[in-house]
């Protein structure tokens, strides 16, 4: 949520900010609506208030007609302040709903515009020419059937599309990608942890998933329980309704779970092998900062995330994403893409954000500091999305007979240079 104190003192920023986005400026009007008519149910509730304060003080002292008098305007006014106490909490829901619909403001660095209008910040490594090397290269789909290593003929039949088996040498190789990350996680300061992938409405609500994120949800009917599509959910909520000390931060979390999503809206994409799925496991970046540092911090996540894909050995960009494209919480977001070379393309493999308060506000999260209690600001970032980190691995580092080289930093987990496909 943002700064109520903000919308008040500069609506007009909130609605450029909503024009960067591309999105319309009706939420601030409806916001400003929403607090105007909260304050004066305020104020009409704690007037009437008074009011009957004010009379129960003169009922003992009164006598006879005007004792029965003051005894019925009492009752009157008993009715009076319930409906005006009644009013002032459907004003407050009014207001919070209002405000909960107004996404973070993007940075000013933040480019203007859609999905396409993301701004390239650097190309890192190049990507392999196979036909200099003579061969054509094999796509993923191939190769984790040669190998041994990905079964989605059975996934379909278990579970339907868009799910996988991880076999073999492809369940180790996730493992493999767990260890590293988890080894690079711990030596970087970062406490380990296996997070939950089922959370309450208020943690889903509270990072921002139940907004225009909410149709790639999957909700567990009957029991008011969501599946979480990034451990970026649970460890927001972890200290929820808390107040840390601001001595302690940066608190920096690298969180395991589960992934589940709907993957609404991408229908006829990616829709053969493990590109886009409903399931993945993945390894979060998770921090708690002071606002001021979190500018800082967030280039310190995407040092981290480039120093994971730099061990994998990948050619990759990154990319400034335009604010038309950010999720409600993020004020910023970088992603690494992933050369394909049997797409010819850049795919995302990891990204990280800048939430500042946003998601702290939404979920009462607060900081103790030698001037008093204040906001802070939370930030994420993908460590490793197993599928797609398995998919650049495989297709990138092929050999003409099918074999894969493992790069150096994951054969003492793998306990093997090349994986072999079954038979050879």
């Amino acid at each position: 949520m943002i700064d109520p104190r903000l919308l008040r003192e500069n609506p007009d920023l909130i609605r450029a900010a909503q024009a960067k986005r591309g999105l319309s400026g009706d939420v601030v009007d409806a916001a400003l609506a929403a607090d105007e008519a909260r304050r004066e149910a305020i104020v009409a509730f704690e007037a009437l208030r008074a009011e009957q304060k004010q009379l129960s003080k003169q009922i003992p002292q009164a006598q006879g007609d005007e004792k029965t008098a003051l005894l019925e305007k009492t009752k009157q006014l008993s009715a009076d302040v319930k409906a005006a106490e009644a009013k002032q909490g459907d004003a407050e829901q009014a207001w919070r709903d209002a405000m909960l619909a107004i996404p973070n403001p993007a940075a000013e660095e933040a480019p203007a515009g859609g999905e396409d209008d993301f701004v390239i910040l650097e190309h890192v490594g190049t990507p392999r020419d196979f036909a200099a090397e003579g061969f054509e290269p094999r796509d993923h789909i191939e190769l984790g059937r040669m190998l041994g290593a990905i079964d989605l003929d059975r996934g379909a039949k278990v579970s339907g599309s868009r799910f996988y088996f991880l076999t073999g040498v492809g369940a180790e190789l996730e493992f493999a990608l767990i260890n590293l990350a988890m080894e690079q996680a711990r030596e970087a300061g970062f406490t380990q942890v296996i997070a939950p992938s089922l959370v309450k409405p208020e943690a889903m609500a509270g990072t921002g998933f139940l907004g225009q994120a909410a149709d790639d949800v999957y909700r567990i009917e009957g029991q008011d329980m969501y599946l979480v599509g990034t451990s970026e959910v649970p460890m927001a909520a972890y200290h929820s309704d808390e107040i840390l000390d601001g001595a302690s931060l940066p608190l920096r979390y690298a969180a395991f779970s589960p992934c589940f999503r709907k993957e609404a809206g991408s229908h006829g994409k990616d829709t053969k092998g493990i590109i886009r799925v409903h399931w993945f496991d993945k390894v979060e970046m998770f921090v708690y900062s002071t606002t001021e540092d979190s500018y800082a911090e967030h280039q310190r996540l995407l040092q981290w995330e480039k120093d994971f894909l730099d061990k994998l050995e990948l050619a990759y960009r990154v990319i400034d994403v335009a604010a038309g494209d950010l999720g409600l919480s993020a004020q910023r977001k970088f992603d690494c893409e992933a050369w394909i070379p049997t797409q010819g393309k850049y795919r995302e493999l990891t990204s990280t954000s800048n939430c500042t308060e946003f998601q702290t506000r939404r979920l009462d999260t607060r900081g103790r500091f030698e001037d008093g209690i204040k906001p802070i600001s939370t930030l994420n970032g993908t460590l490793c999305a197993m599928t797609r980190t398995i998919v650049a691995i495989l297709e990138t580092h092929q050999q003409a007979d099918g074999s894969v080289k493992v790069p150096k930093a994951l054969q003492k987990w793998l306990g093997r240079e090349v994986l072999t496909p079954i038979g050879g």
